[in-house]
């Protein structure tokens, strides 16, 4: 039988040949542990730091400012509570968004339980924050902002560089989930000011189960898993060597490819979206703002999402939304932000 067409990459993406190639190696003939001072540890610590280089290069970072986790929720948790707990006589406020990825949203609850205070931006109809919301919302014992780069439920790509500077101005950190936007579009945390920055491999074309945290020079940080003293003491654990390579290869091929794929993925939305819109299938939501060429929302004209699902089941594979939430069947709290009925919408995303 012939499989349906996948467009769920927002979710997950297929290893890339050549990052799976370039993992190989690492299970079975250079498997020593990189903490080890043997030939077989130091073999395995040279390629862990080619890779961190990789990991730095693609965001316009310094090697020594990536730490490596399990994925960007481990990331999120280790950024956003290590700043939180390091930082303590900074401050006990943090700015987020109410469209946040639920790794996000669900760790600013928690600190929200033991005491800090955190304020939820809302957005506009495209969702974007309100930049004059932010500098409102901004008081003297706020350290921390926290503003996703690309949403992955709607695509639509947050003005970094403005909320980066406005931070930057009021001494305050920036956070900044960067999942959907490593190795999709351009990314510079120099530029963009940002201190704090996380990614997973497996959003495009590297591994699950690996991911990164950049910590800007000078950032303070407190460990969240205690063990070793891998990761300068950061995130104790034996270094998963071949998901590591993995991660490095997806970087460097995303960065080496990055123009020509972007060119690929905005062709393909064009055509989907046109294909909506002029057979009278859907609308797209936020067509109006800036976004990533790979992810497309589309509210149903005349069907159900579940209607709509089931009768395509066997010509794509697509979502409702984020694939972190399809256990439990709830309404997107990003749709709902932007007043969309999410019983009518689909996520399209692809490769």
């Amino acid at each position: 039988m012939s499989q349906p067409k996948y467009l769920d990459s927002a979710s997950t993406t297929p290893v890339d040949p050549r990052v799976k190639e370039a993992m190989l190696p690492y299970f079975d003939e250079i498997f020593g542990n990189a903490s080890s001072n043997h030939i077989y540890g130091k073999k395995a610590k040279q390629v862990i730091d080619v890779a961190r280089e990789h990991v730095a290069k693609i965001i316009n970072a310094n090697s020594k400012e990536i730490v490596f986790t399990s994925g960007a929720t481990e990331a999120i948790n280790l950024g956003i509570k290590g700043y939180i707990q390091s930082n303590k006589e900074k401050g006990n406020h943090i700015i987020t968004v109410k469209t946040e990825h639920k790794a996000v949203l669900n760790t600013c609850e928690y600190l929200e339980s033991i005491g800090t205070e955190i304020t939820y931006l809302g957005v506009d109809e495209n969702g974007l924050i309100y930049l004059e919301e932010l500098k409102k919302a901004i008081r003297e014992d706020t350290l921390l902002i926290c503003v996703m780069y690309v949403n992955n439920e709607i695509g639509v790509i947050q003005d970094i560089d403005a909320i980066g500077t406005m931070a930057k101005e009021n001494n305050i950190a920036f956070f900044c989930d960067a999942t959907q936007a490593v190795g999709k579009i351009p990314v510079n945390v120099k530029a963009s000011n940002i201190d704090l920055l996380c990614m997973s491999a497996h959003k495009f074309n590297g591994p699950k189960g690996i991911g990164a945290l950049y910590i800007k020079e000078g950032i303070k940080i407190t460990p969240q898993i205690h063990g070793g003293s891998q990761e300068n003491g950061l995130r104790a654990g034996t270094y998963n060597t071949p998901l590591i390579v993995g991660l490095g290869k997806a970087c460097e091929l995303a960065l080496l490819e990055l123009d020509s794929n972007y060119k690929k993925l905005k062709e393909k939305q064009v055509a989907l979206e046109k294909h909506y819109q002029e057979n009278n299938i859907g609308t797209i939501n936020c067509k109006g703002a800036n976004r990533a060429p790979h992810i497309i929302s589309v509210c149903l004209n005349n069907m159900e999402t579940e209607e709509y699902l089931m009768l395509n089941a066997k010509e794509m594979a697509i979502s409702t939304g984020s694939a972190c939430n399809s256990s439990i069947v709830e309404d997107s709290h990003v749709l709902k932000e932007l007043n969309v009925t999410f019983k009518n919408s689909i996520r399209i995303s692809y490769g």
